[in-house]
């Protein structure tokens, strides 16, 4: 069994930097993200708290990213060059409920007969080493969502807190197995006993409730539950397995580029037609969908559900709605009422 002394943890690190990008928990003061390790960020290194503010998600779905550029000359135009960023990249310290949504993205953008090369380049470059969870927060739900907190989903290799400060090093895949090979003389060989799970303090009950929201679409409660709700999007943007996006173009002159960036369901626009038509008008509309899209869509095409149960949605709405009261309460209701 292998062991990453706490003492090593930054040497690892630079040496996983000699190969690629290195992206780290880390803590800015005002908000926290998976950030690039260098020696500007060290200090910024966070390995004390639960989760970032902000997900991982951006390492293989960029906030924006170019897709290619193109030069026109009249009413011809032609492509310039295809942005596919390959290169190896490295997610250190991921959560369960964090690498469980790496693993829904996989699921939409690399299979099902469709492969989006933008994110296909940035994920197979990508070794993933996730961090167990043995210490629920308050708002942490992920288990009632699926996830097993003490085995991170997607991971190459899955490290473990131990109680002298180290941390217990196992490898899950053939990548984590180069990984562990490459970093022998860093990791140290010694027998560790895997930590327990604490216990979760949010009572959740999602049991039949994908196939009782399928039954669901008209129900008045839709209006109840939206009513809060400012459709600022907030929580869309926090969380870690949506992916929702735009496409748009810059130009100057004859040369400009086509991107995309993160976009929200939230928002009257995104669904909005070039006819003038919006099949989502309505805040109850936009609102239903999304938590549709979360517990029941997702899982009849998948089979597991999008939401992962991180509990950031929870903690940032500034209007204090709660992703666990809104089940339990589309659990309460009777089916049949219209």
């Amino acid at each position: 069994m292998k062991v990453l002394p706490k003492n090593k943890v930054e040497a690892l690190l630079d040496r996983l930097a000699e190969k690629g990008e290195v992206y780290v928990p880390m803590n800015q003061g005002v908000t926290s993200e998976f950030g690039l390790w260098s020696p500007d960020t060290k200090g910024q290194l966070d390995l004390h708290s639960l989760n970032t503010l902000l997900s991982p998600k951006a390492v293989v779905l960029p906030q924006t990213e170019r897709m290619y550029t193109f030069v026109a000359a009249g009413p011809e135009a032609e492509v310039t060059g295809v942005c596919e960023q390959s290169a190896n990249r490295f997610l250190f310290g991921i959560r369960a409920c964090d690498s469980k949504a790496l693993a829904a993205l996989d699921l939409v953008f690399l299979t099902r007969g469709y492969e989006d090369g933008f994110y296909k380049a940035r994920r197979e470059g990508l070794a993933v080493i996730g961090r167990a969870c043995t210490k629920p927060g308050p708002n942490c739900f992920c288990q009632a969502m699926g996830v097993n907190p003490l085995e991170p989903e997607a991971a190459d290799v899955i490290i473990y807190d131990l109680s002298d400060g180290d941390f217990g090093w196992e490898a899950r895949t053939e990548k984590g197995e180069a990984l562990t090979r490459e970093l022998g003389d860093i990791l140290t060989e010694k027998s560790f006993d895997k930590p327990q799970l604490g216990a979760f303090s949010t009572s959740i009950n999602t049991e039949g409730l994908s196939e009782k929201l399928a039954t669901m679409f008209e129900h008045p409660v839709w209006g109840e539950l939206a009513s809060p709700c400012m459709n600022c999007g907030i929580c869309t943007y926090l969380c870690p397995s949506c992916y929702c996006f735009d496409i748009q173009v810059k130009t100057r002159g004859s040369e400009g580029y086509r991107f995309r960036c993160w976009d929200s369901c939230m928002y009257p626009e995104y669904t909005q037609m070039a006819g003038g038509h919006n099949p989502r008008e309505r805040k109850q509309d936009r609102f239903r969908n999304r938590f549709l899209h979360k517990l029941e869509f997702f899982f009849e095409r998948y089979g597991t559900f999008l939401c992962t149960g991180c509990g950031r949605c929870i903690v940032f709405c500034p209007q204090g709605i709660n992703i666990v009261s809104i089940i339990n309460r589309l659990q309460e209701v009777n089916a049949d009422v219209r």
